[in-house]
């Protein structure tokens, strides 16, 4: 074999060891984010059989979501492990559409889109509430506006014509005297809400937080009045669930309630506990920035209430009535129809969790 020949064998060998080791490498490190990034818990569910498998619940980054990725993160410290899959949906539509088509067995969405959707037979009943207050009208920052009155034939953003924060325009137009048409009113997912007032493209929005802190952070924007001026007590995001969940697995309906009113107790417990919970849930789950939840929970606490989260009739009456009122409702529909209280009524007797930031343990 003569020198050149040498050379060529070599040469070759050396290419199949590097593409040996080239491969051996993607695999590895393949390897190694399937085992840290993905969530095999998720991926396995849809094999087991459906009376194993854990149920999807949806929810869309706001805080009066907040006790859905809280329960999720902090129950995997227990003794029970993981309660539910969570699935992030970026507006309520998408949301909604997923719900119907049992691609999701629980959600959190906004109190009047669930009567609505009750009311046109699809199959769901309240069992729990999000949050209380926690949304507010926002307006720019440099701008003239400094009362409501002044919004008059402006531009402002709602998350759905299905929202308790349209009802709450309402409400505020009711003691300005203005009619039904004085705001001309357009839906937008909430993520979106607040470079569109950063860029001027609307006058205002109502959101549930984070988004009012956002457009506060970013020095461009300004809290008109908070929700609870026009509407005390005022709830916004509730928790559903399928009716056939319900019928045929209601003890996981119970412990997903259970696990939501904990997290609604530790929430309210301390200040430590909400910096906590901002920045997990800023990094884990919402893609958000944790001093923007940090803002939004803390400044002050009271801004956002995580307890009496039980369904009550009085406060869905009072949104049944007003969506008759502003025409996005034709029916009656009772309470009975669209909620079961059996599983809030247990909840009631649930403790906050006990679980302290890098404890490793939760109970």
């Amino acid at each position: 074999m003569n020198l050149s020949s040498v050379v060529r064998v070599r040469s070759w060998s050396l290419g199949v060891k590097a593409t040996a080791c080239a491969v051996l490498w993607l695999i590895a490190v393949s390897g190694l984010h399937g085992w840290l990034n993905v969530n095999w818990s998720a991926v396995l569910n849809g094999y087991l059989p459906p009376a194993k498998r854990k149920i999807i619940v949806g929810y869309i980054p706001v805080t009066c979501q907040l006790t859905c990725p809280v329960t999720d993160y902090i129950s995997r410290y227990s003794e029970s492990g993981e309660m539910f899959l969570p699935r992030m949906f970026q507006g309520f539509p998408e949301l909604k559409e997923a719900l119907i088509a049992n691609k999701i067995q629980a959600a959190f969405i906004v109190a009047p889109m669930a009567i609505a959707l009750a009311a046109q037979g699809v199959p769901i009943k309240v069992v729990y509430l999000g949050h209380r207050n926690g949304s507010a009208v926002v307006v720019r920052k440099d701008g003239p506006i400094t009362n409501f009155g002044q919004l008059r034939g402006k531009t402002i953003a709602i998350p759905s014509r299905f929202s308790d924060e349209r009802l709450l325009l309402f409400r505020a137009m009711q003691d300005y005297g203005m009619k039904p048409d004085s705001l001309k009113m357009v839906e937008m997912a909430p993520p979106d809400v607040s470079g569109a007032l950063e860029a001027k493209a609307i006058d205002a929005f109502v959101m549930g937080e984070p988004f009012p802190s956002q457009a506060e952070m970013g020095g461009y924007g300004r809290i008109l009045f908070y929700a609870d001026k026009y509407w005390p007590n005022y709830m916004s995001c509730i928790l559903v669930a399928r009716e056939d969940l319900i019928q045929n697995r209601p003890q996981v309906v119970q412990v997903l309630v259970d696990g939501i009113a904990r997290s609604g107790l530790w929430l309210d417990a301390s200040l430590p506990h909400r910096i906590d919970a901002a920045d997990f849930v800023g990094r884990y789950y919402y893609n958000q920035k944790p001093e923007l939840l940090r803002w939004a929970l803390t400044k002050p606490m009271s801004r956002i209430r995580y307890n009496l989260l039980e369904p009550r009739k009085d406060d869905f009456d009072q949104v049944r009535d007003m969506m008759i009122q502003t025409g996005v409702l034709n029916v009656k529909i009772p309470f009975s129809a669209y909620t079961d209280l059996r599983f809030a009524d247990h909840a009631t007797i649930e403790t906050a969790w006990k679980y302290e930031p890098g404890a490793g343990v939760a109970r």
